[in-house]
């Protein structure tokens, strides 16, 4: 396939809605590769859901633990991005909201933008993408609610959904 792949991120959090902040950061980058950061929260980030720890299946201990500093997190994605300018996501009013939380207490400016993921989509596309992303699922051996896989995961189902379409109009 030609056609370069987006570059997707996703977002893990502590939960949703007020105090929720981010956990874990992964991107998808053009070339397919992915990868993904922990994040050590900050102190005064207490906000837990255990709810959301079932779906992603990263304790709080394991961030204190495992992850990187809040500022060290915010200097790779700059690094990633920067230079393409953006990235994509499919939770955009989520991971944007954030993406903003871990750049203001990193006390830096991200150097790309985010967009959602759907102004890529053509409406054929966004017509077929629910069933292709259940069958990249279950075709793949993809560990859901983690960011760096579910940002893949994304990426997946977009070329899919194109390769579905350019059959379709041969």
């Amino acid at each position: 396939m030609s056609e370069t792949l987006p570059t997707v991120l996703d977002i893990e959090a502590s939960g949703f809605g007020r105090g929720s902040y981010p956990i874990e950061v992964g991107i998808a980058r053009a070339d397919g590769s992915c990868c993904a950061f922990l994040i050590q929260p900050l102190e005064e980030w207490t906000h837990w859901d255990p709810k959301a720890e079932l779906l992603h299946g990263i304790s709080r201990d394991r961030l204190h633990r495992e992850g990187y500093p809040v500022r060290q997190v915010a200097h790779w994605l700059n690094d990633e991005l920067r230079e393409i300018g953006k990235a994509y996501s499919d939770s955009w009013g989520y991971d944007n909201t954030w993406l903003s939380l871990l750049f203001h207490h990193a006390g830096m400016l991200p150097r790309f933008r985010l967009e959602a993921l759907r102004i890529l989509l053509s409406e054929e596309q966004q017509a077929l993408w629910s069933d292709t992303k259940e069958a990249v699922i279950a075709e793949s051996d993809i560990h859901r609610h983690r960011a760096g896989e579910d940002a893949r995961l994304l990426q997946l189902t977009y070329q899919r959904t194109l390769t579905l379409l350019q059959r379709v109009s041969r």
